[in-house]
C-alpha cells in the first residue's frame, strides 16, 4: 500500500515539481495551495505524514497544524519554510510539528527526512497494552504512550518530538545522556541543523518542569544532558 502524504504548497512551479517527483518514488500525494481548503480534504484522504509550507494565502501553516494535530495527535507534521530565526522553529514546533526543513531543499533530503518520520511515528506508535502505561517524576506523571504530562498546574498535551526526547530523558533519570546518542535516536543523525532543534525542545522541556524545583534538566557542555530527579 503507498504511503499517503498530504503536500501543501502555494508555489506553483515548487509544488508541481515535489508532487510529480514522490508520486515518481510511489507516495500517493494530494497537493493543495490554499491553507483554507485543506481540512475539508484531510478526513477523507487519511493521509500518512503532511508536508507543510508555512507562508500559505488564508490559513497559515501554524494554524493549519494546530488543526491537524486536534484531530490527528500523532501524524507526524513537516514543515517547509525560508524562515531562519530560532523564534519561528520554537513556533513551529509548538504548533505541533515534528520535523522542519528549509527552502531551498533537495528532493533527495525531503525524502529521507519524510521517511525518518515515517520510521520514528512507527517506532512510536502506541500499542493496546500500554496505554495506561504512567511515569512518576517528582509531581508529574508522565504518559508517553498518550503524549501527556500531568503537571501541578494542570495536563500538557505534548508534541510527539517532546515525547520522543522526554522518553530518552525518563529512561535515563540521574544518569548522563549522551547528547549525540540523543540525536542519533530521536531524528537519526546528529547534524547542526537537528542539533539547533534539540536546544530548542530541551528549553521546552524545561519551562514544562518549572513547577517542581526537584527536577532540572542540566547541559553537561560536551557530553549530553543530566535529567535530575530528586526526592
Amino acid at each position: 500500500m503507498k504511503t499517503k502524504l498530504l503536500y501543501i504548497e502555494d508555489e506553483q512551479h515548487l509544488g508541481k515539481i515535489v508532487k510529480e517527483t514522490l508520486e515518481n518514488q510511489g507516495y500517493k500525494v494530494l497537493w493543495e495551495t490554499d491553507g483554507s481548503k485543506v481540512m475539508r480534504h484531510f478526513q477523507q484522504f487519511e493521509p500518512d505524514i503532511c508536508v507543510v509550507d508555512i507562508m500559505l494565502p488564508n490559513v497559515d501553516g501554524y494554524q493549519l497544524c494546530q488543526q491537524i494535530k486536534s484531530q490527528r495527535p500523532n501524524l507526524p507534521v513537516l514543515f517547509l519554510t525560508a524562515k531562519t530565526e530560532t523564534a519561528d522553529l520554537v513556533r513551529g514546533f509548538e504548533a505541533g510539528g515534528t520535523e522542519y526543513i528549509r527552502k531551498p531543499f533537495s528532493i533527495e533530503e525531503l525524502i529521507v527526512r519524510i521517511e525518518n518520520q515515517l520510521n520514528l511515528n512507527k517506532s512510536s506508535n502506541p500499542s493496546h497494552g500500554l496505554l495506561n502505561e504512567e511515569i512518576k517524576l517528582g509531581s508529574y506523571t508522565y504518559f508517553p504512550q498518550r503524549y501527556e504530562l500531568a503537571s501541578p498546574e494542570g495536563l500538557i498535551r505534548l508534541t510527539q518530538r517532546d515525547s520522543e526526547i522526554l522518553s530518552q530523558l525518563a529512561g535515563s533519570v540521574n544518569r548522563v545522556l549522551d547528547r549525540k546518542q540523543l540525536l542519533l535516536s530521536v531524528w537519526g543523525d546528529d547534524s547542526f541543523f537537528n542539533s539547533r532543534n534539540l536546544d530548542v525542545y530541551i528549553r521546552k522541556l524545561r519551562d514544562y518542569f518549572k513547577h517542581d524545583p526537584r527536577i532540572r534538566i542540566q547541559t553537561l557542555k560536551g557530553k549530553g544532558y543530566l535529567f535530575m530527579v530528586t526526592e
